[in-house]
């Protein structure tokens, strides 16, 4: 089948509702950060997991490159197309029914499209909780946070995206159906299918709905900004809030004073915590679905008892919500604050939580013998997932500070997590921007695991060209 041919019969599948075009289609081909501007010889948007099905066996046909998209909020341009004539951008945000809520057996069936906080608000119906948490909630979807194993602010208490799945439907390069949505938490025949699409970021096939873990929606929280001695002493401070609070602890932040001071330069109607400026600050958040479980005498037995030690020098409790609010969104407006300020170099790393002292420590040590650099350091401490973010000096432009020495930072980062044992990326997926560093710190063989399975599954290699393993 030519492609004019396969483009034709795409259209038709989709009807006029469904074909994308005008100022519509370029808001898609622009990925989150800017990075990248892409192109497609066609965008559509399916109604049905059979439209996609039937969309996919006319591209095998004809060879034509699948880019599956969702909220189109990734950072590394998993969801972008590049070629105008030889691939499709398929956009599942029309596919956004919450199929099922068995609120006996704690599951959600929901459809890719469905936007995160949608399908937090529709557990809450029902008094469940969804736990994924993230600072796109309110545009990102279900099939991108399943394609990327997307992490998040609660990755302490209930994992990542993987964690969180007991089925999926998945349409297969060939347009096949394979759809595991019984919801059974224990099944045990055969391979775990299900776990080669999750975080395979749309290469192996498209997710078109998933069945995902519910839990008892907490009635109790308590949170504590404070400021400890060192990075070593934030570790020291969330081992010590999970032993004695015998595990409440939902979320654990690590924010350093650089990236605080971005907050309050660049984001209108914030203001310090503390009446005292402090080099490292924690976020440390308790949560219990059970009324009356004492979280705030267990968070002040906590914090009295790091003072005691030294793990923490300061802090204070939220004694609202609008406080809890207030002091939740100067973590999540770090982002924003590095974008306003002009832009930064992003590096999204994990390590042991144990070894995060020595790495911080290390790299700022080794990155000053490079170059001069603003750092902006802050993340999921709970889960050894950092955000170690260069900015340019200031009076340079992050273009200039790109074509100049940030290449050779990021080389630098990576090496020693290279040497830690650590990941070059620990929730934002491999994309396109990160195949290099895929490329060159996995272990040939499993690497080469990699390229067989997709391969295998996508001969033609009509799924997301280009993307994580090329």
């Amino acid at each position: 089948m030519d492609t004019s041919t396969a483009l034709a019969q795409i259209r038709e599948i989709v009807g006029p509702r469904g074909l994308v075009e005008g100022s519509d289609a370029s808001a898609l081909l622009v990925d989150e950060r800017g990075l990248y501007q892409g192109r497609a010889a066609l965008i559509v948007r399916p109604a049905s997991t059979e439209e996609c099905a039937q969309i996919v066996r006319v591209c095998n046909e004809a060879s034509l490159g699948v880019v599956p998209q969702g909220g189109n909020t990734g950072y590394c341009g998993g969801a972008t197309p590049f070629d105008a004539t030889n691939q499709i951008l398929l956009n599942l945000s029309r596919m956004n029914r919450v199929r099922e809520i068995d609120p006996v057996s704690f599951t959600m069936t929901a459809e890719a499209g469905l936007v995160l906080a949608r399908a937090q608000a529709a557990a809450e119906e029902h008094q469940l909780l969804f736990p994924l948490s993230m600072g796109s909630e309110g545009s990102c979807q279900i099939g991108g946070n399943l394609a990327t194993n997307a992490g998040g602010i609660a990755v302490l208490r209930y994992g990542t995206a993987r964690d969180l799945v007991l089925g999926l439907e998945v349409v297969l390069p060939s347009g096949e159906i394979i759809s595991d949505l019984k919801g059974l938490r224990k099944n045990n025949t055969g391979y775990n299918l299900n776990g080669l699409f999750l975080g395979a970021e749309g290469t192996l096939g498209i997710i078109t709905a998933a069945v995902l873990k519910l839990y008892p929606l907490p009635c109790n929280r308590e949170l504590a900004w404070v400021a400890t001695a060192d990075v070593d002493g934030a570790c020291r401070l969330l081992a010590r809030a999970r032993r004695q609070s015998c595990d409440q602890v939902v979320s654990a932040e690590y924010i350093s004073r650089a990236s605080l001071e971005l907050v309050l330069e660049e984001v209108g109607d914030t203001r310090d915590p503390l009446d005292t400026p402090y080099a490292h600050y924690v976020l440390l958040e308790f949560a219990s679905a059970q009324a009356g479980a004492g979280l705030r005498t267990a968070l002040e037995r906590v914090l009295e008892t790091a003072l005691e030690s030294g793990e923490i020098q300061d802090g204070v409790i939220a004694e609202s919500g609008r406080h809890r609010d207030s002091l939740w969104a100067l973590r999540e407006s770090i982002p924003e604050a590095e974008k306003r300020a002009g832009g930064s170099v992003k590096h999204d790393i994990s390590v042991r939580i144990s070894q995060i002292p020595a790495f911080i420590s290390e790299a700022e040590s080794t990155l000053s013998a490079i170059s001069p650099h603003r750092l902006s350091v802050f993340g999921h401490i709970g889960d050894g997932n950092l955000h170690y973010n260069l900015l340019p000096p200031k009076g340079t432009s992050v273009q200039e500070f790109n074509n100049d020495v940030a290449q050779k930072l990021s080389t630098a980062v990576y090496d020693l997590i290279g040497r830690c044992g650590g990941s070059f990326s620990a929730e934002h997926g491999v994309g396109i921007l990160k195949r290099d560093e895929l490329a060159q710190f996995t272990a040939p063989a499993a690497l080469e695991l990699m390229r067989s399975l997709k391969k295998n599954l996508d001969p033609k290699g009509i799924m997301n060209p280009g993307k994580v393993v090329g």
